[in-house]
């Protein structure tokens, strides 16, 4: 008896046992494609329960499940398959869904919609692009890669800020740059800097905050009609911009990115190494050009900048600045070829972000930190920044949903570098520094004899090559700082509420907001301001949007489907700017608006700005056998800066797609897949418009005799209006060989209407200007974006991407005028002038004969004084090719882009041939200069000239400040934008550990300009982003070479 209890007890212990062990086991696995390529990321889900994970860059996966149970494998654009969990070790193959074949893209209001039903062209780009590649401000990492976007870099600097256009330039004096989305919240991407050719310094704009590790995607909505949904704000696009979310996991993910990056100019001048400090070549007491004195003045070479002297390297000493090491004696008269390469140090920035990401079926949250520390290029000039996100999600129930996102941002700099024509920029030094100088004998300044300074003999300052127009750069870097913080805060709050599955509402709540700081500080001896100056500035933006919207959806038959959305949008925005400049010192070293030198004036400037939009907005989809789709866009929006009687404007959009393969039913290996689209709108932009603009101000003036309000100089409209922009545009998306290649073309126009100016008027006014909606502009253009994968195996693939734009513009009317000046420098300025290209550039030229040679009279060329158009800032067209591949866990990929066409004026050039520093200065020192032209053979005819000029008169009469046309170039150029190569370790190496993928990479951005015609420069840089100052450079700092390491763990 006592055995067969026995006997019974071991089976039931065993039962027991096996039925344990089919609750819960272990189940691995791999997914993969139809080719047998595996998949990363697929979402598995166990069928009823929150258990659930993800597949890792191999595609492989692990998950506690049990035995019997579903498990669901979901992936963009490929079919959703469910899989009975029979075996501890599954192979899961996804077949290609060619009904979402397109995938899901966010569009305006953050809004999801199948990319197949789209009416209009949009592009994306992930963020793991960004990740790897790094660039620190993320506006960049789009260069080269959506068709139609131009990007310009103000420099490599740190700071530094860029510029975005999409599809042209579409303002004559307002903002053209798009509408940037975070996570649905509107960001102001404004660059308060006033970097310009007269000098001041650079500024990040605003969407440099975001932390490049945080971003899930980017969504390029280029034209008016697929933004039209933001009314009045939509008129030069949108970029939606997703960040990272948590995800429902069975367990917390980690992540850790980590990345340094070592940067060195890209491109500088080339200089002249063969002639030192001097400026009469050819005879003369060549000692008495370059002798070093007192600086005060009393020596002839205390008075010369530049480098027309004596040869270099040939045996000849001279007294010079630094004769003090030789005491008071003659020094070696030698050439320092590096001196401007070796004066600059390898920049590095190290940025690291760390996530917290997981959820389960109802919630879901993710917190990063990330932290960005710079060292410049520029030595004492840095920038640090600090990232903190938090969003999350929770559904309630199966009616009610919430999600929130909070970010907050701090950036901070010591000191950001001067630009522009300005002796505190360094390289406007460089172009007036003599070719015998060692900068680095200058670094030690502390230890330096002190010398008069320019402006004041009694004024001490450490000595420089030159005291008599400079001060040491090493001095002026370390003591004149611009300083610069900012706190920020952006995020939103919001609830869904879905009555049935066809009725909904739904509220936001979205905030962005910061304060800034900057102080500019130019010490006691700074040349120019002898007595030193302080500068304090204080900004703050506030801007609160709140969004009601009522969804219904519904279906008519089974071949008609349609929703509808009615909705509201309340916008409030608060600016303030307050200003206080010392203009002179008191006291040395003591930076405070309190330390006012006795008998100077305080400036101070207060600014307050308020202003409202509200708006009604609807929109709806209608679409039959999901094969033609028709969207329609309305809202109306009263802005609050606009006269009562004349502040309500509306907007629309109307888009159609039809996808011809799923209409007629065509199968086949050849073509999967091809949509004709098209659409029309008309969305709004304020332009200049901002508060209180409409109504006649009062300016208060600083004469030392108190403060007297006087009349602003500018007559303003009351019955000013927004501009608007009409715009059509057609394409089609073709994918073909089973989706191995894809074709997508979009041919746009676009007219600007009602654009504001300021134009002159008749003095007698009492007004300088009157303000208005005057003028008319039209971009028309054309893009191409062509994806093809060359090679799809297990272990390998090629893939090549190309894109290509070409955007005409015209300005069609200027209300009367004949031109409108928008900038410029020296004899120079860009224009809108009626039916030609924006962005004129506008100067004097060489005077030609009737076959176009130039003239030439006593050996020198002619100058035309009229004004004359040398050219324009537009580029003949844009492109860009990515080649990738990857073999096993391998990945390499690179990146050019071009623009080609296009005219810049570089006074880089203009300078450094007058001031002989350029080495093509060398031509014609020994035996003088036959310039290319005729000269009149005095029978009215023309012959070859043949008359020699010294060098130095031929330079200095054709370039500086004398010609333009002499220092206009084409600003095409063919970059190597990036490469990349990346490893992920092999999964079965992480097997006993916490660690899903590791993966390495080595990056190297903006590597080389593969082609370019303007001479010691990078013609994609430029001052800033407003529209004056385009085509125009002089100075600039020297556009960044970065080449990196990046590494990132996810747990």
């Amino acid at each position: 008896m006592r055995s067969k209890f026995n006997v019974l007890l071991t089976v039931l212990v065993v039962m027991l046992g096996q039925i344990a062990f089919a609750q819960v086991k272990t189940v691995s696995g791999t997914v993969v494609d139809q080719n047998g390529l595996p998949l990363p990321s697929v979402a598995i889900q166990e069928k009823g329960s929150g258990n659930g994970t993800q597949t890792d860059f191999d595609g492989n996966f692990k998950i506690d499940v049990k035995q019997g149970s579903i498990l669901v494998f979901s992936y963009v654009s490929m079919k959703t398959q469910e899989v009975i969990v029979n075996s501890t070790t599954l192979k899961v193959t996804l077949q290609e869904d060619i009904t979402t074949l397109e995938g899901v893209v966010v569009t305006a209001l953050g809004i999801k919609r199948q990319e197949k039903s789209l009416g209009y062209a949009s592009q994306n780009i992930k963020g793991d692009e960004m990740t790897e590649g790094r660039e620190s401000n993320v506006i960049n990492s789009l260069s080269g890669k959506i068709a139609g976007v131009q990007i310009t870099s103000s420099s490599g600097s740190v700071g530094s800020s860029s510029r975005i256009i999409l599809r042209g330039i579409s303002s004559i004096t307002g903002n053209t740059e798009p509408l940037f989305i975070v996570d649905g919240v509107p960001m102001d991407n404004t660059n308060y800097g006033n970097a310009g050719s007269g000098g001041g310094r650079d500024l990040p704009n605003g969407i440099s905050n975001i932390n490049p590790d945080d971003v899930e995607s980017i969504e390029v909505l280029k034209g008016p009609t697929a933004a039209a949904l933001y009314g009045i704000r939509a008129g030069n696009g949108a970029i939606i911009i997703t960040t990272k979310r948590g995800k429902n996991s069975e367990k917390l993910g980690v992540s850790f990115n980590t990345n340094i990056t070592f940067s060195n100019p890209l491109v500088l001048p080339d200089y002249q190494n063969s002639y030192g400090q001097g400026s009469d070549p050819n005879g003369g007491s060549i000692a008495n050009y370059f002798e070093y004195v007192d600086g005060a003045g009393s020596g002839t070479g205390d008075g010369v900048d530049e480098s027309w002297g004596a040869p270099l390297d040939s045996g000849l000493e001279f007294v010079q600045w630094d004769s003090f090491k030789y005491g008071g004696g003659a020094s070696p008269w030698i050439s320092h070829p590096d001196n401007v390469k070796n004066f600059f140090n390898t920049g590095l920035n190290i940025s690291n972000t760390l996530a917290f990401q997981g959820g389960n079926e109802k919630t879901t949250y993710r917190l990063s930190v990330g932290n960005s520390d710079q060292k410049g290029m520029v030595p004492f000039t840095d920038f640090k920044k600090v990232n903190i996100g938090l969003n999350g999600s929770h559904k309630a129930s199966d009616k009610l949903s919430t999600n929130f996102s909070l970010n907050y941002v701090n950036e901070k700099s010591n000191n950001l570098p001067t630009v522009g024509y300005n002796s505190e920029n360094v390289m406007q030094q460089f172009i007036w520094s003599a070719r015998n100088i060692n900068f680095s004998d200058l670094k030690d300044w502390r230890n330096l004899p002190l010398s008069p300074s320019y402006d004041n003999l009694s004024a001490q300052v450490p000595i420089n090559w030159n005291n008599n127009f400079q001060n040491n750069p090493y001095w002026v870097l370390e003591n004149n700082k611009n300083t610069y913080s900012r706190d920020r805060i952006y995020g939103n709050v919001g609830m869904n509420y879905d009555f049935s599955d066809k009725f909904g509402v739904s509220g936001k709540l979205m905030i962005d907001q910061f304060s800034q700081q900057e102080s500019l500080i130019k010490a006691v001896g700074t040349n120019e301001t002898i007595d030193g100056s302080f500068q304090s500035v204080a900004r703050s933006y506030r801007e609160t949007n709140l969004e009601f919207l009522a969804k219904y959806n519904n279906s008519l038959g089974e071949d008609f489907k349609f929703n509808l959305n009615f909705g509201s949008n309340s916008m409030r925005r608060i600016r303030t700017f307050n200003s206080g400049l010392a203009p002179a010192l008191e006291l040395p070293f003591l930076y405070n608006l309190s330390n006012l030198k006795t008998g100077s004036i305080a400036q101070q400037t207060n600014n307050y700005q308020e202003q409202r939009i509200n708006s009604l907005l609807g929109f709806g989809d209608i679409s039959y056998k999901n094969a033609i789709f028709l969207n329609l866009t309305a809202r109306n929006d009263w802005a609050s800066v606009l006269a009562k009687e004349n502040n309500s404007f509306f907007y629309y959009s109307a888009t159609l797609s039809t996808v011809l393969t799923d209409l007629l039913k065509i199968e086949s290996e050849t073509i999967n897949f091809f949509k004709l689209r098209g659409g029309l709108s008309k969305v709004g932009r304020l332009g200049e418009i901002g508060p209180y603009n409409i109504n006649t101000t009062f300016v208060l003036n600083n004469n030392g005799w108190g403060n007297q309000a006087t009349n602003n100089n500018t007559q303003f409209n009351p019955n000013a209006k927004p501009e608007n922009v009409v715009s059509s545009e057609v394409g089609f998306d073709l994918y073909a060989f089973q989706s191995r290649a894809k074709l997508s073309a979009t041919y746009y126009i676009q007219k600007s209407n009602d654009l504001l100016l300021a134009a002159d008027v008749d003095p007698a006014t009492t007004y300088q200007r009157s303000f208005g909606n005057f003028a008319q502009m039209e971009n028309k253009g054309f893009e191409v974006q062509l994806g093809v994968n060359v090679i799809k195996k297990e272990n390998f693939f090629f893939d090549i991407d190309l894109n290509f734009a070409t955007n005409k513009n015209k300005v069609i009317s200027l209300g009367g005028l004949d031109s409108y000046e928008l900038g410029g420098q020296w004899g120079l300025t860009l224009q809108a002038q009626p039916g030609q290209p924006f962005g004129l550039l506008v100067g004097r030229g060489f005077e030609r004969n009737e076959n176009g040679d130039i003239i030439y009279e006593n050996g020198l060329p002619v100058v035309d004084n009229t004004q004359k158009i040398l050219g324009d800032i537009n580029p003949d067209w844009t492109g860009g090719i990515n080649l990738s591949l990857g073999y096993k866990d391998f990945t390499l990929s690179s990146l050019v882009d071009a623009k080609m066409g296009g005219k810049i004026h570089s006074m880089t050039y203009a300078w450094g041939r007058y001031s002989g520093v350029l080495a093509e200065t060398l031509y014609g020192r020994e035996t003088g200069i036959v310039g290319d032209g005729v000269i009149s053979d005095g029978n009215g005819g023309w012959i070859p000239n043949n008359v020699v000029t010294e060098a130095k008169k031929f330079n200095q009469a054709v370039y500086g400040n004398n010609n333009e046309e002499s220092s206009i170039f084409d600003a095409s150029y063919v970059k190597l934008r990036e490469v990349r190569l990346g490893y992920s370790l092999p999964k079965k190496w992480l097997d006993n550990t916490s660690i899903d993928n590791i993966k390495l990479s080595v990056v190297a951005r903006n590597l080389a300009i593969l082609y370019k015609k303007t001479p010691h420069i990078d013609p994609e840089s430029g001052f800033s982003s407003a529209n004056g100052e385009q085509g125009q450079e002089f100075g600039q700092l020297p556009s960044a070479r970065n080449i990196g390491f990046n590494l990132n763990v996810q747990f």
